[in-house]
């Protein structure tokens, strides 16, 4: 890719996921962003009309256009979400009352149309009809099309491009992030975000090179700008001169030599040089995942993310298409284990389909197991679903963010219900099937001991462990520099939770970033972590890591890292081991 002859310009964000990419600009940004309100005269009114009209034909045309991609990827029941949007579009009572106040109010049609929508909005959300209500997020969806196309802008939609860019956004939602095409969008940068936001960990699990928490690169880059991002450090050039490009490119070089000469690992264990062997597994968010689960030598599934197979569609998915799911996945990882996760719904995860009050702090708030022991019906649709796939014997259930005992009692009573359910029907499953849970807040780390007799596993989420004790927004980029998770007080919940599940009989994993980590790996695997759960992307690195690791070694980390009073010193002490034992792990995350 040639330099261009603009003075070259690098920013600083957080490299999330790693690798380098360079294109043009892909800008995605709001109509509220674009949105200027401006008085027209008589003599534009016709103009305006007319640019309206054409913005709703194009509109039309681009959910047409989605809706088949839609079906073809997911199926026509997911893809019939978008008939809503076709009927807001056609709306004639809509685009007449549009028109009527662009004569009346004499201002151009972007005002005009957004007030009147905002009106129907509001109008759908006061009625009692759950259907008319849901519509009302149909309306605000449909405008924001309408007015991308109105702003002229080339940057409307992702499902248009048609060469590969760089995507440039304010922020991204999971479940956008999730559905990015790797061949046209070849790394992402953003205002907002944190290394933990599930944003970044659908990145990595996509392996596209990402930035975030850049504060202003969406309105200090135009659409087709010439954009280099390293994932790796975080650092984004606009306009890369040539000398740049090309030593980025031999830098990309040699991550890609160090990257294929890891695969040879793919079939080798997960163990230390002195024979300290680790379950080394992979966190999915979807079915097509196991495919890079077997291509990265993972060892099964530590955290199936069931959330996403809700997102991905316009309806609850049923009990029968839950079980075909996980009955697929636990087939072709067999004898694997594949712990398949409860539905983890709040925080950055939302769901059109059930309506949940708006909350201040949602990842503190109605989600996960709250949300399931409070929704017992769709709680256990999901338990019947999981029993029915434990028939391959290598699937485990397991409940996340789990605050207390009572909790664990109650969702064990409500899948006993189930699994007389399913004896009664006649309907298989394995009836000692495994059940754990995720340890990811702190009371449950401090309590690990009562709630050890009354599961089969721990499976320590550190991503929000680290949120919850340091209290730290993971999604807010202004205070990212707080996220610390060799903290001491992290340290100490996380060598709580393992030493009580050993004391009691049970495995204890690691399933959050941390275990992802590569100079993390040898601390983890030294304070007694049974398995890590990681990204199939990181496979090869963390392999890398521990199969040049003494067990000795970590043992004397762990130890040296619990009598520390600073999480600075830890890291430093980690990253100085891993220096030492795998030089190129460091090569490779810049």
């Amino acid at each position: 890719m040639e330099a261009t002859n603009h003075k070259e310009v690098m920013l600083k964000g957080i490299g999330v996921s790693s690798g380098v990419a360079t294109g043009p600009v892909f800008l995605l940004t709001t109509e509220e962003e674009r949105f200027v309100e401006r008085d027209i005269g008589d003599d534009e009114i016709a103009r305006e009309i007319a640019r309206f009209e054409e913005a709703l034909i194009a509109t039309r045309h681009q959910i047409h256009e989605i809706q088949k991609q839609v079906e073809d990827a997911l199926g026509p029941e997911s893809a019939s979400i978008f008939d809503a949007h076709l009927l807001v579009v056609d709306d004639r009572a809509l685009v007449e009352e549009v028109i009527r106040g662009l004569k009346q109010q004499k201002k151009n049609v972007e005002s005009v149309l957004r007030v009147v929508a905002e009106r129907y909005a509001a109008a759908l959300l006061r009625v009692e009809d759950d259907y008319l209500r849901e519509r009302a997020v149909d309306v605000k969806d449909v405008t924001r099309r309408i007015l991308r196309n109105l702003s002229g802008s080339s940057s409307t939609s992702l499902a248009h491009l048609t060469v590969p860019h760089i995507l440039v956004a304010n922020d991204l939602a999971p479940s956008e992030a999730a559905i990015l095409d790797k061949t046209k969008v070849l790394g992402f940068a953003t205002d907002l975000g944190s290394p933990t936001s599930h944003t970044a960990i659908m990145a990595r699990a996509l392996g596209i090179p990402a930035v975030v928490g850049m504060h202003d690169i969406s309105v200090r880059v135009s659409a087709g700008e010439q954009l280099l991002i390293d994932g790796n450090t975080g650092v984004v050039l606009i306009h890369p001169s040539r000398e740049q490009l090309e030593r980025y490119g031999k830098v990309q070089a040699s991550r890609k030599q160090i990257l294929s000469e890891l695969e040879r690992l793919k079939d080798e264990a997960a163990e230390t040089c002195d024979g300290y062997t680790v379950a080394l597994s992979c966190n999915i968010e979807l079915p097509t995942d196991v495919e890079s689960v077997k291509r990265q030598g993972g060892s099964g599934v530590g955290l199936f993310r069931t959330e996403y197979l809700y997102l991905a569609q316009k309806g609850l998915p049923g009990e029968d298409e839950q079980a075909e799911i996980y009955n697929k996945v636990a087939a072709e990882l067999a004898p694997d284990p594949v712990v398949i996760r409860t539905l983890d719904l709040g925080g950055d995860k939302f769901l059109s389909q059930i309506k949940t009050p708006a909350e201040i702090n949602p990842f503190m708030g109605w989600r996960a197991i709250r949300f399931c022991l409070a929704q017992p019906e769709i709680f256990k649709t999901q338990l019947r679903a999981m029993l029915r796939a434990s028939v391959h014997e290598n699937v485990k259930i397991m409940y996340p963010m789990i605050s207390n005992l009572d909790e664990v009692l109650k969702a064990n009573e409500l899948l006993e219900g189930c699994k007389n359910e399913l004896r009664a029907a006649g309907i298989p499953f394995n009836e000692n099937v495994d059940v754990g849970v995720m340890i990811e807040v702190p009371s449950a780390a401090l309590t690990a001991h009562l709630i050890a007799p009354h599961v089969s596993f721990f499976s320590l989420g550190t991503n929000d462990l680290v949120q919850y004790t340091l209290a730290v927004d993971r999604v807010n980029e202004r205070i990212a520099y707080l996220y610390e998770p060799t903290h001491p007080a992290i340290l100490r919940l996380i060598k709580n939770t393992i030493d009580v599940g050993h004391e009691h009989g049970i495995w204890t994993g690691i399933c959050g970033e941390m275990a992802g980590n590569p100079l993390l790996v040898p601390l983890l695997v030294g304070m007694g972590a049974d398995e890590l759960s990681v990204s199939p992307s990181a496979i090869p690195v963390v392999k890398d890591v521990i199969r040049k690791l003494r067990y000795s070694q970590a043992e004397e980390l762990a130890e040296a890292a619990m009598g520390s009073t600073s999480g600075t010193d830890v890291m430093n002490r980690c990253r100085d081991l891993v220096r030492d034992i795998a030089p190129e792990i460091l090569e490779l995350m810049g």
